[in-house]
């Protein structure tokens, strides 16, 4: 969508504001409601998407003050609808942009250098964008969640389109995987859990968990002492979330809780209603050279098993470990969220190392053995057959049904939300001052008579 494009354009860039001279007086731009947009604000924006390399529609006095006031109107919708956004989902994303500047820079100390800004405002200041980012994409959710798609609509609307308005598809692949886990070794495991029971009775010696989280977790939550956010138990990994919601003394510490992802032990922050707020310690036991030698032979010799004709690929991923896959004859399925659920993917979209075992087979051939880490963050070892090649080419119904139906059902929502907005500005106080009036707005209404008094001193 337009707008969501807009907002995680700025996203990248957020903290440069941090930077950015306020070499003029505070000085007023628009007025949404009782809401003021400073012209500094305006000014830190434009600074945000420069750096960003983001574009800019126009003139960026009137294409940026526009999308802060189209913001503002839809966090005033969520306020009246009492839409809240998923604590953990946003402290995760404001941690995952942290983490990618402090990659970047070296240490937090040169982040905050940077930014001339300590790292915990830079965090509140990237939770607060994402807060808004998750509200407002719930509110054109709703607004939108009743758009009817047929088979004759989106025929229909498809050969609406202009000529040079067909997208061109680059090369498609569908793909199955089979991947084989290698033995980790007892010792590995309980050395694991040993380390896991110092760091648990180091607690209830009065040691702090948070400290012990930022110094030994291999989790992405370490950087904020294990916390993960209140989260609901279906957004937990199902063994992880029966030991986290049995908790009831948050000076205590967890049992060690083997999930997918490894070894934990968890400490309760705070229970509020279905959903729970903890922290946690996670350890992953290493695979050793000599486990990932064998699990690689033995694929080789699953491999020799096909190829001899013995089985089939799909007879084979029955053994696969990949739980995504195994079910659906190890058939990848591209959940990438700005397209349609598909088993398509472009090149770049494939895991790496999938991407680079795919690029030189033939449809139907089957890659060697190698080695990769899956969506658990386990390093398993992997073969593909490339199920389907689709070369580029210009978009057609027969072969891109679910791009177009997907083109068709984004164009309704945009003319959905676009008419809410309209409406919504008739009905909203909105005073544009002189300086920021002489501009080809996407949304008509901006820009009143004085005699409706809307624009009124």
């Amino acid at each position: 969508m337009y707008f969501k494009k807009i907002i995680c354009g700025g996203m990248l860039a957020l903290a440069f504001a941090a930077t950015a001279q306020n070499n003029v007086a505070e000085e007023v731009a628009w007025v949404v409601g009782d809401t003021p947009i400073w012209k500094s604000e305006i000014e830190e924006q434009f600074e945000q998407l420069r750096y960003a390399q983001q574009e800019i529609k126009g003139d960026p006095f009137c294409f940026i003050p526009e999308q802060m006031a189209v913001q503002k109107l839809y966090l005033h919708q969520a306020d009246l609808d009492t839409i809240e956004a998923n604590e953990a989902q946003v402290i995760s994303g404001a941690d995952r942009q942290l983490n990618m500047f402090i990659a970047e820079l070296g240490s937090k100390e040169k982040v905050e250098q940077y930014f001339r800004k300590p790292i915990t405002e830079l965090r509140q200041s990237y939770m607060d964008m994402f807060r808004n980012e998750s509200r407002v994409a719930q509110v054109q959710r709703e607004l939108t969640k009743d758009i009817k798609t047929t088979p004759s609509d989106i025929r229909r609307y498809f050969n609406s389109l202009p000529a040079d308005s067909v997208p061109y598809v680059p090369l498609q692949v569908e793909v199955q995987i089979i991947t084989m886990e290698p033995v980790i070794p007892r010792e590995e495991i309980e050395d694991v859990k040993d380390r896991l029971r110092r760091y648990a009775d180091a607690v209830n010696k009065g040691e702090n968990f948070s400290t012990l989280a930022i110094l030994y977790s291999e989790d992405g939550s370490s950087v904020r002492g294990g916390e993960l956010g209140f989260t609901s138990r279906a957004a937990l990994d199902p063994e992880f979330a029966a030991v986290a919601f049995n908790l009831n003394d948050p000076k205590k510490v967890s049992r060690i809780v083997q999930s997918q992802y490894g070894y934990h032990i968890i400490q309760l922050i705070e229970k509020r209603g279905d959903r729970i707020n903890c922290r946690h310690i996670l350890l992953t036991p290493k695979v050793s050279d000599s486990e990932l030698k064998l699990a690689t032979e033995r694929m080789d010799s699953l491999r020799s098993f096909i190829m001899e004709g013995k089985a089939t690929f799909d007879e084979a991923t029955q053994i696969s470990m990949d739980k995504d896959t195994r079910n659906n004859r190890g058939l990848m399925v591209n959940n990438d969220p700005s397209g349609p659920r598909t088993s398509r993917f472009r090149m770049e979209q494939l895991p790496q190392e999938v991407a680079k075992n795919v690029a030189d087979l033939q449809v139907g051939e089957i890659s060697q053995p190698f080695v990769m880490t899956d969506n658990s963050n386990k390093t398993v070892v992997a073969m593909v057959r490339l199920a389907n090649r689709v070369e580029g080419h210009r978009a057609d119904l027969r072969n891109d049904y679910l791009l177009i139906k997907d083109m068709y059902e984004n164009a309704e929502r945009e003319r959905i939300l676009a008419e809410w907005l309209e409406k919504k500005i008739r009905e909203t106080y909105v005073r544009v001052e002189e300086g920021y009036r002489n501009c080809d707005f996407r949304y008509k209404g901006w820009i009143r008579e004085r005699a409706d008094n809307s624009q009124a001193e």
